[in-house]
């Protein structure tokens, strides 16, 4: 085992590199895909990535409720 000062250097040695990894692997995958859903439906609120998912979502899970605007052009 390393004593005094090596001990101390060890330390920060590991530090730094523990530094570098976590600065380099800052992308995360959750974040990036919440990010990517900008619609919400209004009946639910999900969630979806794009118009054309929305439409198909609202027109099988809410048939009965009238599409909404955003929906209309697409």
């Amino acid at each position: 085992m390393a004593r005094g000062q090596q001990k101390i250097q060890s330390q920060q040695k590991k530090a730094q590199k523990m530094e570098k990894l976590k600065k380099s692997a800052s992308h995360d995958q959750k974040k990036a895909a919440a990010a990517a859903l900008n619609y919400k439906c209004k009946v639910c609120m999900s969630l979806m990535p794009d118009v054309k998912t929305y439409k198909q979502h609202f027109e099988n899970k809410h048939p009965k409720a009238t599409l909404p605007e955003e929906l209309n052009d697409a």
